[in-house]
C-alpha cells in the first residue's frame, strides 16, 4: 500500500488537508492543479463514473482555491472582474462567472459566492486569479483586501448525495436551492455548504474553513455515507464531457472569448457598471467570431482514455480546428468530444475528420451537452 510520503515533487506543490486521507482510501495517482495535488486515480475511471451517476462519490477538490475579496469597495471591485451582471446577486447566492482580460479573453471560469454585502469568494478553476485580482486592485483606487483564505472544498456528487447530506446535516439541508449556500457546522467543524459541483449531477460542495480538520471531515462524511452507497472518487472526465462542462486550459484559455464558447448568457455588455474587457467584448459581439466550440461524436472503437494532446480536426483535407477534450462514454456507447472549429463548420451534422492517437477517423458535429441537456439532474 502506498504511503502519502511516497508522493512528492518538493514543497512547492501543496498538499490539501485531505491528502493523507485520500491516499488511505485508495488514491493511486495525482495531477497538479493550482499548484496543488489533486487525486485523479481511484482505480478504474469507468467504475468511478458509474459510482457517480448511480450512487455518490466524495472528491477532494481543495485545489479549487478561493480568492477572497473584502473591504468597503468589494462589490464594485468584484463586478470589475466579470462581464456577468452581479447587481441582483444576494448574500448566500452562487453564480458561475467568467473572469476576462482587456481583450475579452477568459482568465478563469470560477463559481462566485457572496458571503456578505462586501465579502466574496471566487472558487477557482486552474489559473492564478489571486495574482490577477491583486494586480487589478493596485491602481483601481478602490478600498479592497484580496487574499487566499484557509478554505478547502470537497465535492459530494451523485443521485444519493441528498440522502447522505440529510444524514449528515438533518432535514434542513434539503431546502438548500441550486446555486445557493449556507454557513454550517459538522461536529464543530466550520463549513460552507453549497448546491454546486463539477458533475452535472445532483451535488454539493462542502467548503472546509479550518485546514487542521480535513482528516476528521473526510472520515466523518465517509463513515456516514458508505452505508448509503458513497465511495471515494475523483471528478469524472466522462461525466463532465457528457455535460459539456469546461476544463480551463483544455477547452478555454486566455485566447478564448465567451462568444466562441456560446456563453453569451453570462455577459451583460450594456450594463452601466464598468468591467475589464467591456469594449473588446462589445466589439466581438458586433463583429462575430471566426470559430466556435462544438460537440463531436467521433467514430471508431472506444477511446482507451481521454486525449492527452489537442487533436487536429480537418474538413476536406484542410485543418479547421482542434479537439480539446475527448473520451469514451460507456453510458452513451460512443466517443464524445468538445472541439473548437471554424464557424462555418459548426452546424449540427457537419462531417469532419479527427486525427486521434491511432490515426484519422470520421466525426460529426453533435449537440452538447450530450446527456441531460437541460441539467434537470443537477437542479432537481
Amino acid at each position: 500500500m502506498m504511503q502519502s510520503h511516497d508522493f512528492g515533487f518538493g514543497t512547492q506543490i501543496r498538499k490539501s488537508p485531505y491528502f493523507d486521507a485520500t491516499v488511505r482510501w485508495g488514491a493511486q495517482g495525482f495531477s497538479v492543479y493550482n499548484h496543488m495535488y489533486i487525486p485523479r486515480d481511484f482505480g478504474d475511471p469507468e467504475q468511478n463514473f458509474w459510482n457517480l451517476v448511480n450512487d455518490a462519490i466524495l472528491c477532494d477538490v481543495a485545489v479549487e482555491r478561493q480568492v477572497e475579496i473584502t473591504g468597503p469597495d468589494a462589490a464594485k471591485f468584484t463586478q470589475m472582474l466579470t462581464p456577468r451582471d452581479l447587481s441582483t446577486m444576494a448574500v448566500g447566492q452562487c453564480k458561475y462567472v467568467l473572469i476576462t482580460n482587456a481583450e475579452g479573453g477568459i482568465l478563469n471560469d470560477p463559481i462566485l459566492l457572496r458571503l456578505g454585502e462586501n465579502h466574496f469568494w471566487l472558487s477557482l478553476a486552474d489559473s492564478d486569479v489571486l495574482l490577477w485580482a491583486q494586480g487589478v486592485a493596485v491602481h483601481s483606487g478602490l478600498d479592497v483586501t484580496i487574499g487566499e483564505p484557509d478554505v478547502s472544498p470537497l465535492q459530494l456528487q451523485g443521485p444519493k448525495s441528498g440522502e447522505i447530506m440529510r444524514a449528515l446535516f438533518g432535514d434542513e439541508i434539503m431546502g438548500l436551492r441550486y446555486y445557493w449556500f449556507r454557513e454550517m457546522e459538522l461536529d464543530g467543524i466550520p463549513l460552507i455548504v453549497s448546491r454546486t459541483g463539477w458533475s452535472s449531477e445532483l451535488g454539493y460542495e462542502i467548503y472546509l474553513r479550518d485546514g487542521t480538520r480535513g482528516d476528521a471531515l473526510w472520515e466523518r462524511i465517509l463513515a456516514t455515507g458508505v452505508p448509503l452507497g458513497l465511495k471515494p472518487g475523483h471528478t469524472s472526465t466522462i461525466r463532465r464531457i457528457e455535460g459539456g462542462m469546461l476544463s480551463y486550459h483544455a477547452d478555454a484559455d486566455i485566447n478564448t472569448n465567451p462568444f466562441e464558447l456560446g456563453l453569451d448568457r453570462l455577459l451583460n455588455l450594456d450594463m452601466e457598471a464598468e468591467f475589464i474587457g467591456k469594449f473588446a467584448l462589445q466589439r466581438i459581439r458586433d463583429n462575430g467570431v471566426t470559430r466556435k466550440q462544438v460537440g463531436l461524436i467521433i467514430e471508431g472503437p472506444p477511446l482507451p482514455g481521454p486525449n492527452t494532446a489537442f487533436w487536429t480536426v480537418n474538413r476536406g483535407g484542410e485543418c479547421v480546428g482542434k479537439v480539446t477534450s475527448a473520451v469514451y462514454s460507456p453510458r452513451l456507447d460512443r466517443n464524445i468530444a468538445l472541439a473548437m472549429v471554424s464557424a462555418d463548420c459548426a452546424e449540427l451534422g457537419t462531417p469532419l475528420e479527427v486525427f486521434t492517437h491511432s490515426g484519422e477517423t470520421g466525426a460529426i458535429v453533435a449537440e452538447r451537452p450530450f446527456y441531460d441537456p437541460r441539467k434537470q439532474l443537477a437542479v432537481a
